[in-house]
């Protein structure tokens, strides 16, 4: 009995490398506007207070920075994978990125502001909208690195 084997060309592993380095190269794009938004730098603390049941402004740096890290380098291959999808939809292309972009940014923003954000404690209710907002332009920069260089990627793979 033979097994199920799938052939998929080289630039599919190819793609989902550049997306990658693609997602460490927008992760340090977003560290710029996180550094010049009231409450920027405040969601991977977060993330960090959440992961060590800690109180997000004493959360500590370093789990704060490699999980800030860790998601924003692994959304990459998220958006590839996206992208791909909607490639078989829409074809490949702009309007393959625009819809993977379309579908990535709500993805991002909810999974921080409806799974994240409520799991913290110890954060001003009045800071809850600041810190969704900052996230929110935070996530659209992220993109807006991530989304040409995939782009670009798909079109010279």
């Amino acid at each position: 009995m033979g097994g199920l084997q799938v052939s998929v060309p080289v630039s599919v592993p190819a793609l989902f490398l550049v997306g990658v380095v693609a997602g460490g190269v927008a992760t340090r794009a977003m560290d710029v506007v996180m550094a010049r938004l009231d409450e920027g730098e405040t969601p991977p603390q977060v993330a960090s207070g959440v992961l060590t049941d800690t109180d997000p402004d004493h959360a500590p740096e370093r789990p704060a920075a490699a999980v800030h890290y860790v998601a924003g380098v692994l959304t990459g291959p998220l958006f590839v994978w996206l992208y791909l999808a909607a490639a078989v939809a829409v074809g490949g292309g702009a309007p393959a990125v625009a819809v993977a972009t379309a579908v990535c940014y709500p993805l991002m923003v909810g999974f921080f502001a409806v799974v994240v954000l409520p799991r913290s404690r110890g954060l001003a209710r009045q800071r809850l909208s600041k810190i969704r907002r900052a996230w929110g332009v935070e996530a659209a920069a992220y993109l807006a690195v991530l989304a040409p260089l995939v782009g670009v990627a798909a079109a010279v793979l």
